[in-house]
């Protein structure tokens, strides 16, 4: 209670002599500065949209052209042909120099979007003998470069990369007809083989028109009709069916100590945000390739919400803290304060602080996590019906809306001990699914940090494929070990504000139906 009172910026009292006000300077500070944060942000990404808004041009060639502009002219040359005087017309001298110059700029960036869309469209560098790599890639190379600027960012490509062709009905066929031929008999495969002729020749003309209408105005004419079809509409559980798991280093554990091993953790994945944020990151093939980052945008700030026909995927544009399960209880902790990243050390103090809490969990909370491990229409309708409002709904928008999951799991796992194999299977199994209820599955994806110091990673997999996943945990892993590393006695680096707010306990109403449905789908 006392740090809910430090938390109030002014309180006021009325009395009979008049209203007593009494401000917190401390917590007006702490407002000022978050707020300063998020403006921070905002302008951050204002600029960043129009980097990439101009790629391959930058913000400074439009002045390069206007100068180039008025210089010709000071030099009694027209370059526009006329267009200038016909746009005087209308607008003074200056104004129109101008209107001319940016839409002649804008001609440029497109231009140089195509050209670089026709170079990207090469793909004979990806049968390239390695060490011997022919002239004509040699020379798509070099214009590749020329063309793609000094310093491209996350999602300057964007509007440069080719869209997905749509593949001739024919060889969809042919790879169709391929792909069964091992699992039919004679006679099933020639009547298989009639049935792809006769959809050829009715109904596969008609839907391949509707998919190329569809590319005409889609990057990827299959991306979304995948995300919707494939994954979201599944009604069937998405533990083990769906998410998948990414493991720790096999033979190296930075430290055993766990509240370190959570602290190096959560800040590593946090630095990785911030490059996302300010668009640092830079996914590229032998340094000149670039590969699609659209799903980079949802990797954090998201979780997977259950619907009746459909599930939706939501996500949000910034949040400044992460939700953590340790023995059954749910907490929120605060990873920024005053605006500025806690220090490594500064994790490790509050996850331990979560470690050494000897509350209990509250009846049902313990096993709250198992309704996003079982079927998606129960979840939707318990959902609905008991976590719409109220302290459930505070607190289950604690973790959806939170940056990432955390599982600070009381067991130890990795390949170690007489029996690494069978070791290792059961650290596998414990990521993939761990005693589903103490994971959250339907965040875009949660960590896992064992009592001796090991971890991992459970993904959702609607929002991304694999590879962008394990960009990230790669990022995570190299970043833990090698950049911010530990102490001698394996503690974290840096150091500790000791007036640090504990991590909030997450409280619940869970009534008796929903501990049933948890029990009914994790005996």
């Amino acid at each position: 209670m006392a740090e809910a009172h430090q938390a109030v910026a002014f309180q006021f009292t009325i009395t009979p002599e008049g209203i007593d006000l009494r401000l917190s300077y401390q917590a007006l500070s702490q407002i000022y500065l978050s707020g300063l944060r998020s403006w921070k942000k905002r302008i951050s990404r204002m600029r960043n949209r129009v980097i990439k808004g101009v790629y391959p041009a930058s913000p400074s060639s439009w002045l390069f052209v206007v100068i180039a502009i008025l210089a010709t002219m000071y030099m009694r040359s027209d370059p526009s042909m006329g267009l200038i005087a016909k746009i005087q017309e209308h607008l003074p001298t200056m104004l129109s120099v101008l209107v001319f110059s940016t839409l002649l700029w804008l001609s440029l960036i497109l231009t140089l979007r195509f050209c670089l869309k026709l170079l990207l469209s090469y793909h004979r560098w990806m049968f390239e003998q390695h060490g011997r790599i022919s002239t004509t890639t040699k020379v798509w190379v070099t214009l590749v470069r020329l063309l793609s600027g000094r310093k491209p960012l996350l999602y300057s490509y964007q509007t440069s990369l080719p869209c997905l062709p749509v593949p001739p009905i024919k060889d969809t066929l042919e790879r169709y007809l391929e792909s069964v031929r091992p699992l039919l008999s004679g006679p099933g495969f020639q009547r298989m083989t009639v049935l792809a002729a006769q959809f050829e020749n009715s109904l596969g003309n008609r839907l391949q028109r509707y998919l190329k209408l569809k590319a005409l105005w889609a990057t990827n004419y299959v991306s979304d009709w995948w995300e919707e079809y494939i994954y979201l509409r599944g009604r069937g559980p998405i533990m083990v069916n769906s998410n998948y798991y990414g493991m720790d280093f096999l033979y190296v554990t930075p430290t055993s100590i766990q509240a370190a091993r959570a602290g190096n953790t959560i800040t590593a994945l946090l630095l990785y945000r911030r490059k996302v944020n300010i668009i640092l990151v830079y996914l590229l093939i032998l340094s000149v390739i670039p590969l699609c980052a659209a799903q980079c945008e949802r990797m954090f700030n998201t979780t997977r919400t259950p619907g009746e026909e459909t599930d939706v995927l939501q996500h949000w544009q910034d949040s400044e803290f992460v939700a953590v399960y340790h023995r059954g209880r749910y907490f929120r902790l605060w990873v920024y304060k005053a605006g500025r990243l806690l220090s490594p050390r500064e994790m490790e103090y509050q996850i331990q602080r979560i470690l050494d809490d000897p509350s209990p969990p509250g009846p049902g909370e313990d096993r709250l996590g198992a309704l996003t491990a079982g079927d998606r229409v129960p979840w939707c309708t318990v959902r609905k019906q008991y976590f719409s409002s109220g302290v459930n709904k505070r607190s289950l928008d604690c973790i959806e809306r939170a940056a990432f999951f955390v599982t600070l799991d009381d067991e130890e796992q990795g390949m170690m001990g007489e029996d690494p194999v069978g070791n290792l299977d059961r650290y596998a199994k414990s990521l993939l699914h761990g005693k589903c209820y103490d994971r959250w599955f339907d965040k875009s994806f949660s960590v896992v940090v064992y009592k001796n110091g090991k971890n991992g990673l459970n993904a959702e997999h609607s929002w991304a494929d694999a590879p962008t996943v394990a960009h990230l945990w790669e990022f995570t892993l190299a970043t833990d070990a090698f950049q911010l590393g530990y102490t001698e006695d394996g503690h974290c680096k840096g150091e500790v504000e000791r007036s640090l707010p504990p991590p909030q306990r997450l409280t619940w109403d869970i009534p008796v139906e929903v501990r049933v449905l948890c029990v009914c789908i994790v005996p």
